[in-house]
């Protein structure tokens, strides 16, 4: 196969202002540009992780929200992180909700949890085996 990595994850928003905000606090993802103008049918919002800027997150945001359903929405993006517990801890005290009962794990080893983002997306940080 010719494929190589994944290239973006693209994100339905409705306040494309809010969600780079959550998304560079939160996530720790950093803001590269913004395609469109305010009041244009359309705006994109491209963000990655610093030294890692050959995957990006773009958040989508249309004028005519009724649209979004219709083109589908992703149902969660996963993150990697070291020190599960301590993002558990860090993400339960910012009070974010859909927050996970517990962290927990699979038959494999990792350890995973998720919490919503501020469009209700679903949001996973999952500690593969290797860094436990």
């Amino acid at each position: 196969m010719a494929i190589t990595k994944i290239e973006h994850v693209g994100i339905y928003v409705t306040a494309l202002e809010d969600s780079i905000e959550f998304y560079e606090r939160v996530i720790g993802l950093r803001h590269l540009h913004t395609i469109g103008e305010v009041g244009e049918d359309i705006r994109l919002a491209f963000l990655t992780f610093p030294g890692q800027e050959s995957v990006e997150v773009e958040l989508i945001w249309k004028a005519k929200a009724s649209e979004l359903a219709k083109e589908g929405r992703v149902h969660h993006i996963a993150f990697t992180v070291s020190g599960i517990e301590k993002e558990y801890a860090r993400i339960a005290d910012l009070g974010l909700s859909g927050l996970s009962p517990e962290i927990l794990s699979l038959a494999t080893g990792g350890r995973f949890f998720f919490f919503n983002g501020p469009d209700g997306e679903r949001i996973e940080f999952f500690e593969p085996l290797h860094l436990v």
